[in-house]
């Protein structure tokens, strides 16, 4: 088991990690998301003391290995990584790139050795490029060389830190196919991907990281379809946002459509659509809602790039409109097209601010 505890890394511009605090159970998968520059390869390269880190402590079954009195060596025996740069030696073979770690960390003798690492090539479907050098592999294949030089070492936990993403589409599955291989084994895995199927496929637990902490974390199923905190669901979604606080009818509401035009035009989000939603933005806030008297309203612009779907989502405190009861034709045939959901609630004993929602998304049949 792999404890971490507070962990903080520092750099002279920049900290990737201010406090993380992970448990590594034996047998996991742990899938670790998260946008760019939020520390996850960071994560992996102090725990297995590539990078020192600036306080906090990683407990190894039950050693504190960035003590300094830890013999890192022998730590890193039963931690492997895997490079999303592969980190092959280019001047030998594929043969020799797997046998010599054997040789010269673990002490065996060349036959072993030998043995080793041509069975684990041909588990990884290269046997027959035993003698062939890096330079005359696939970048797929490479990685797959990559991954049985870490096997041969007998690992207790593999750290794979994007295993794909210097990789060209075609090869992808290649590779995800043998990770998938070794997680039927058992065998302890940590990895950072950005390949959001592969890690609900492959993961008993996804952590998902941002502004260098555990942001949120739980099964794939919770975090991919029933994420707690808003980050999280703006990532798994990939969702663009446009957002307003409007608190008086002198609010600008010209401003709006201009820059939902904007938006729609960067996303490349179809002129009919958007200006659907405009209509329904107008008839409910502007025609209905300015109405309150000191109207409160947050509106939300929300387009998801995963399952494109445009929405607009409106939060706010007085009197409930029931969006159903507008005598507006156009707008009352944009809600009964069967492309259109309406959710309208009213929300009890809200503790926030508001205490009315309604929520309009529009998709193309296509997209269902």
């Amino acid at each position: 088991m792999i404890e971490v505890r507070h962990l903080r890394k520092e750099y002279e511009d920049v900290t990737p990690l201010q406090d993380v605090n992970i448990t590594i159970n034996d047998g996991d998968v742990i899938a670790v998301i998260g946008p760019s520059g939020t520390g996850k390869s960071t994560l992996l390269r102090c725990i297995n003391m590539l990078e020192t880190p600036t306080s906090g402590e990683i407990v190894v079954d039950g050693q504190v290995i960035n003590d300094g009195k830890t013999d890192l060596n022998e730590v890193r025996k039963k931690m492997g990584m895997v490079f999303q740069s592969f980190n092959l030696f280019g001047h030998l073979t594929v043969i020799e790139n797997i046998m010599n770690p054997q040789i010269t960390l673990l002490g065996r003798g060349r036959q072993e050795a030998y043995e080793k690492a041509m069975d684990l090539l041909w588990k990884v479907g290269l046997g027959a490029k035993a003698l062939h050098y890096p330079d005359e592999l696939s970048g797929g294949q490479q990685q797959r060389v990559a991954i049985a030089r870490t096997l041969a070492m007998d690992p207790e936990i593999i750290l794979f830190d994007e295993p794909t993403s210097a990789l060209d589409p075609s090869m992808i599955g290649e590779v995800q196919s043998v990770i998938r291989t070794i997680a039927k084994t058992g065998t302890t895995m940590m990895i950072v991907t950005h390949e959001m199927d592969f890690a609900r496929k492959i993961a008993n637990r996804v952590i998902f990281m941002d502004g260098g902490e555990v942001y949120e974390e739980g099964t794939p199923k919770e975090i991919f379809e029933r994420p707690k905190k808003d980050k999280t669901r703006r990532f798994i979604q990939r969702l663009s946002t446009l957002s307003y606080r409007i608190e008086g009818t002198d609010f600008d509401f010209g401003v709006v459509v201009d820059e939902l035009q904007a938006y729609a035009e960067k996303l490349l989000i179809e002129n009919e659509r958007t200006s659907k939603l405009q209509i329904a933005l107008e008839e409910i806030v502007v025609n209905n809602l300015f109405e309150m008297e000191d109207p409160n309203i947050y509106a939300s612009i929300d387009y998801s790039e995963k399952s494109d779907v445009l929405s607009l989502d409106l939060k706010y405190k007085g009197e409930h409109f029931d969006p159903k009861t507008s005598d507006n034709v156009l707008f009352n045939s944009i809600l009964a097209e069967k492309t259109t959901t309406l959710t309208d609630e009213i929300l009890e004993d809200s503790p926030k601010w508001y205490n009315n929602h309604t929520n309009i998304s529009l998709r193309w049949e296509d997209a269902q």
